[in-house]
């Protein structure tokens, strides 16, 4: 999700995806250990094959965003797999109307944690990266990032105390709403300071330090809390105080500890100073954020306003099913705006469309088997947090259409922000955010859960569809090519592979032995029609890496 500029970069091969950009980096560049990615001048300057030599800055972006990806990949899936146990937890400890309960007060806290920032977040990705020379700009940018972070998240606790009750009154009408949701709306600033804290081991190449405390550390103290609770006998409203109290504790070692390792001291001298260039930014950012509430998230708030605490809580173990879908779109986009700032700044485009079109077609590969899995066994998967949410099987394959389409463009909402475009994807947001909400009230109206699915899949669509013509239209950056077809094509086969093993298989023995047959199908059709040079190169010097990283290590 992004925006660019710079050379002029047009038509669908601008950026020399075939190999006939020249290098501007001479002999390549070091980055630090966390996040970086070294680029040397022999030995894998080639692909092999079609497409020649790749240049030495495109490499170099490409094995940064991918080794990137890959600790993302790690984290983001452990953080799942926390939310997915946490979910589990609750489903079984609290019931279906009191999970519903839970369910709609932490959506709508998850909604309002997308607005506390008030576009903090990517204005850090923006301008630390363009501050490396000068730390004092740099922690003024920290501080500012804090301080209104701070600032929207008591303003927004206090809004959640007033208003409780009365959205108890148009949702679930359940007694114990009021008092879990009041409890959530203290939540909101601390995961926004999580999230602040997160941003600037991002900012800085630092993969891992994000990925702990925004990706593990974080659902982690929430299923710590949640089930600290129910062991202890808690209500609804006990389970949200938990879940509050543990993560303030996170919140207080996330800040000093991420100014230790980063070495970016959030100050509020010069502030000031910078306050005019970051509000600028950050200010379209946060409408954007907002429209996207209403674009993207307004299936949650229809869901528990015109049907029943239970249908909340189905439609919440859905987003949990599908939340794995996102992860390699979540990976690739961990390291890629740091990346696209540096290009973009030093009038770049060219390298900056080729490995957005690499970066792409990478995501693509990942996540089509996802969707495989999921769509051919969602019952199963959706059974295991119990039979009342098997009823979420038809909006689960409804809303994996609109996870294919936001996948398959890229990172176009980062694209256009890193690039100064900000504007126009704020103009974009409340326009499709506008449609959306019309339309999604008519579906959820008329079909239920299934008309919330399809209405958040047409927006996702519609969006990221607009976005990536943007892009092409201010940049001249367009990803695809027929190369996109591969993926897709072994995506055919491992469906039909794992289809053939339900007719064999039920239940979970079904899901385990179809998924791993159906990612060897998906494994070998791709080996058969062959990957993309450049994805080959990723692969290769990644594994080298990792290979000499385990001997560094087995040696010791």
């Amino acid at each position: 999700m992004g925006h660019e500029r710079g050379e002029d970069a047009s038509g669908p091969d601008a950026g020399g995806r075939e190999g006939d950009v020249r290098s501007e980096s001479g002999d390549g560049a070091r980055s630090d250990s966390e996040g970086g990615a070294r680029s040397d001048s022999g030995g894998d300057a080639r692909s092999g094959g079609e497409g020649g030599a790749i240049p030495d800055d495109e490499r170099e972006a490409l094995e940064t965003i991918a080794h990137g990806a890959v600790l993302t990949s790690g984290g983001v899936a452990g953080q799942r797999a926390l939310i997915a146990a946490t979910e589990f937890a609750l489903t079984r400890g609290l019931g279906p109307t009191a999970y519903g309960v839970y369910a709609l007060a932490w959506r709508i806290a998850q909604l309002l944690s997308r607005l506390v920032t008030f576009g903090s977040v990517p204005a850090i990705q923006r301008y630390l990266p363009e501050y490396a020379a000068d730390a004092d700009r740099q922690g003024a940018v920290a501080g500012l990032a804090y301080a209104t972070t701070l600032g929207f998240g008591a303003a927004i606790a206090a809004g959640v105390w007033l208003a409780a009750p009365a959205i108890n009154a148009r949702t679930v009408t359940e007694p114990a709403f009021a008092g879990t949701m009041r409890a959530f709306g203290g939540l909101v600033g601390l995961l926004g300071v999580v999230m602040v804290a997160s941003a600037l081991f991002r900012a800085v190449g630092s993969a891992r330090g994000e990925i702990l405390f925004n990706k593990l550390l974080r659902p982690g103290v929430r299923l710590v809390g949640a089930v600290g609770a129910l062991a202890l006998g808690y209500s609804v409203v006990g389970v949200a105080g938990a879940i509050v109290a543990a993560t303030a504790l996170l919140a207080a070692a996330a800040v000093p500890l991420s100014a230790s390792v980063t070495g970016v001291r959030p100050t509020l001298r010069g502030a000031r100073a910078e306050a005019r260039r970051f509000y600028d930014h950050a200010a379209p950012v946060a409408m954007s954020s907002l429209g996207k509430v209403f674009q993207n998230r307004v299936d949650v708030l229809l869901v528990g306003a015109l049907l029943t605490a239970t249908a909340a809580g189905v439609y919440n173990v859905v987003l949990v099913v599908i939340a794995v879908a996102w992860i390699p779109l979540l990976s690739f986009n961990q390291l890629l705006p740091p990346v696209t700032s540096e290009l973009y700044a030093n009038d770049r485009t060219a390298t900056l469309n080729a490995v957005y079109g690499s970066v792409t077609r990478q995501i693509v590969t990942a996540v089509v088997p996802i969707l495989a899995v999921l769509a051919v066994y969602g019952r199963e998967i959706l059974a295991l947090f119990g039979e009342a949410y098997v009823d979420g099987y038809l909006p689960l394959v409804v809303y994996l259409g609109g996870v294919f389409v936001g996948s398959a463009v890229g990172a176009t909402g980062w694209l256009l922000m890193m690039t100064d475009h900000q504007y126009a994807r704020m103009a974009l947001d409340w326009l499709l955010a506008g449609l959306n909400v019309g339309l999604t009230y008519a579906f959820v109206v008329r079909y239920g859960l299934v008309g919330a699915a399809l209405g958040t899949s047409l927006a996702i669509a519609v969006q990221n569809g607009i976005q990536v013509v943007l892009l092409r239209h201010f940049e001249g950056l367009w990803p695809f090519d027929r190369t996109f077809l591969t993926p897709l094509a072994a995506g055919g086969v491992a469906v039909a592979a794992m289809y053939a093993v339900r007719t064999l298989l039920t239940g979970l023995p079904a899901v385990l032995a179809g998924s791993a047959v159906g990612l060897a199908a998906y494994a070998a059709s791709l080996r058969l029609i062959g990957v993309d040079p450049r994805d080959r190169f990723v692969a290769r010097r990644l594994a080298r890496r990792y290979r000499t990283a385990l001997a560094e290590r087995v040696e010791r």
